[in-house]
């Protein structure tokens, strides 16, 4: 599902990138109404070359914002629903005998596209799941001791629902920290819940939607992310919430290097999808919750039990600059 995009495939200069987004952001927010924080956390974690887990109730959204992300990003989509019997071969492909060449050829799976869509993940068995931990990682997939490459950009966007719901099956952290952040939606306010009873059906408005970006502006962007600047000052401020997190008695497990530099990357592509001219603290706070959440583990007999808890707990301990 890919569809041409509104702009010419040409370098965009600074202007043209603030269009460009702008125009991203409004497009999806014809289609998830009142949640604009949640569109600007999710363009911002594949703007910064993560990838996104959002955990909700079923029917509040998940699978639209994918297939949303998708159009309007205008890139190459496939959705993967993941289930007890899902297999890993179901995933990243398998090699098939063919008897014309008389040799095995590879059949890639539905990984294979430039944002996949791991719809309800937590309902495939360990196995399934660590399927997509290469392809996350490393961009790439081994079958049969082959190594075969996934296209550019690649996002991976999963769901899962609750965990105490009947037939999941958690995400051990290894794969929690693959994903740069993890959203949660919510129920939309009352306006809005108004205008989807009485508005156009969202499906329908999904199918006309138009491509703002492309594959290859995306990458534009994403290289753009990586150039914003980030003062001195604001990362003594990273440094002090990593530190927090791991001498603070109420957390048991703090944030690894690996979520030190999540945090920075997640801030600058805040800082640039709002167009600020670098990284402000009110960035990397706006980023903390998705990127930190789900990497701090409360200790025993914490007062914080709750994810987003824990995370105001921790930008309320630390000064601002």
């Amino acid at each position: 599902m890919q569809r041409g995009s509104t702009l010419e495939q040409l370098p965009l200069g600074a202007d043209g990138q603030r269009v460009a987004i702008d125009n991203a952001r409004k497009s999806l927010g014809t289609i998830i109404l009142g949640k604009d924080e949640k569109i600007s956390l999710s363009m911002a974690c594949l703007l910064a070359r993560g990838h996104l887990l959002i955990e909700d109730l079923p029917g509040l959204g998940k699978t639209m914002l994918a297939q949303a992300l998708a159009r309007v990003l205008g890139l190459s989509y496939q959705r993967i629903q993941f289930t007890s019997d899902l297999l890993p071969a179901d995933i990243v492909g398998v090699s098939i005998f063919r008897q014309s060449d008389g040799e095995f050829k590879f059949q890639p799976g539905p990984v294979f596209a430039q944002l996949v869509l791991a719809d309800e993940v937590n309902r495939a068995t360990p196995k399934a799941q660590s399927a997509l931990l290469e392809a996350m990682e490393e961009q790439q997939v081994s079958v049969d001791g082959q190594t075969h490459a996934l296209p550019e950009p690649f996002f991976v966007v999963a769901t899962q629902n609750p965990s105490d719901q009947i037939g999941t099956f958690p995400l051990p952290e290894s794969q929690l920290d693959r994903f740069l952040m993890r959203l949660e939606l919510g129920y939309p306010n009352e306006e809005s819940e108004r205008a989807l009873i009485t508005g156009r059906d969202r499906r329908q408005m999904l199918e006309e939607i138009e491509a703002t970006l492309s594959p290859e502006l995306v990458t534009e962007l994403q290289e753009a992310v990586e150039k914003v600047h980030m003062s001195g000052p604001l990362v003594d401020y990273v440094q002090a919430l990593v530190r927090f997190t791991r001498e603070s008695p109420d957390i048991e497990t703090g944030l690894s290097p690996r979520g030190s530099l999540a945090l920075v990357a997640a801030a600058k592509a805040h800082a640039f999808i709002l167009h600020h001219s670098g990284v402000f603290p009110d960035d990397v706070q706006a980023v903390f919750a998705a990127v930190a959440g789900h990497r701090l583990k409360p200790a025993s007999g914490s007062s914080y039990r709750s994810p987003g808890e824990l995370s105001r707990h921790v930008l309320d301990s630390v000064a601002i600059p």
